[in-house]
């Protein structure tokens, strides 16, 4: 039914014209629509999927009630159920939109695929707990604000974001496209931490603050290793596109290394050796040796007068 709008009295575009001019545009726009093709696994449910998982890494955190013990055997099966089926759903999806190599098998059907894959995926939660609890001591060890490993977990937001990403990963291994991706971007949004499915992270993993972290998809951290806010680890250059596909394009962070906040370390060939600790603000795009200390050469500061400055007068530097 066409429906005039109106402003002030004036007749303006009818809701069937509007259609209209959409479906031209998705006509001659065809680049950003997804239509009559293979069904693309939802972001919403992915999001309630990952706030579930997320349930059953940490019971009892991100819960709006108190679990008792003598419940939490039923409590976890309903929810493991509820995840099964859930995420099962959703990987058939998209396996069928993109199936990884081994499984490009015409008329192949993929829904029992799928249900190994998330049973197999679902059977790793135990190890991402282990690792987690190692981020969770690393992150209360090394912030002396912290008063509690709870509060780690339930108000640090970078426990939500590794433990995302750590779970993430499991999938990326498995070649599942989509998911991986949209389970960090959920993180990401939610974090400011950008943690890439991809990524090769080591136990006893700490980002202090957490915001406008960046740690690409071909990445390698090894264990023991803090850095702060606003940390790169990010390729070098990007102009070459999708040759660059599989290839290793970000650094490689060894044991034991400390990288403060602002620094950006580029390149798929930089190594920063064990024991290592790069400075504020550091710019690297070669490889340093274990038991180095990279800092940024100081520059001079000026400080002055708002008065004097005004008048005219000469700044100081110290």
């Amino acid at each position: 039914m066409a429906v005039e709008l109106r402003d002030n009295g004036r007749v303006q575009l009818t809701v069937t014209q509007l259609t209209e001019r959409l479906l031209d545009s998705y006509h001659h726009t065809g680049g950003i629509n997804h239509l009559d093709g293979k069904n693309l696994p939802s972001k919403r449910a992915i999001a309630l999927i990952t706030h579930d998982l997320l349930r059953l890494l940490f019971p009892g955190f991100f819960d709006e009630q108190l679990i008792h013990s003598s419940g939490l055997k039923a409590e976890t099966s309903q929810l493991l159920e509820s995840v099964l089926s859930s995420l099962e759903a959703e990987v058939a999806k998209s396996i069928e939109y993109n199936p990884p190599p081994e499984l490009q098998v015409p008329k192949r059907d993929l829904r029992p695929i799928a249900r190994t894959y998330t049973l197999e995926f679902l059977g790793s939660l135990p190890r991402i707990r282990d690792l987690l609890q190692t981020d969770t001591q690393a992150a209360y060890n090394g912030d002396p604000a912290a008063l509690s490993k709870e509060e780690v977990i339930v108000a640090y937001p970078f426990i939500e974001a590794i433990a995302v990403q750590r779970l993430a990963h499991e999938l990326y291994l498995k070649n599942v496209p989509l998911i991986p991706r949209i389970m960090t971007e959920w993180a990401h949004t939610r974090t400011g931490m950008d943690l890439h499915p991809g990524a090769r992270i080591g136990s006893h993993f700490f980002v202090d603050h957490c915001t406008g972290t960046v740690v690409g998809e071909t990445t390698i951290i090894g264990d023991h290793v803090k850095m702060y806010q606003g940390v790169g680890l990010v390729a070098r250059s990007l102009a070459a596109g999708q040759a660059l596909r599989g290839k290793q394009r970000h650094p490689t962070i060894e044991d034991h290394v400390t990288i403060y906040a602002g620094a950006t370390i580029m390149g798929g060939d930089t190594v920063i050796g064990e024991h290592s600790t790069i400075g504020a603000n550091v710019f690297l795009t070669s490889s340093v040796p274990a038991h180095s200390l990279v800092v940024q050469e100081e520059a001079n500061v000026k400080v002055m007068s708002k008065k004097d400055r005004d008048k005219g007068s000469p700044d100081f530097t110290v």
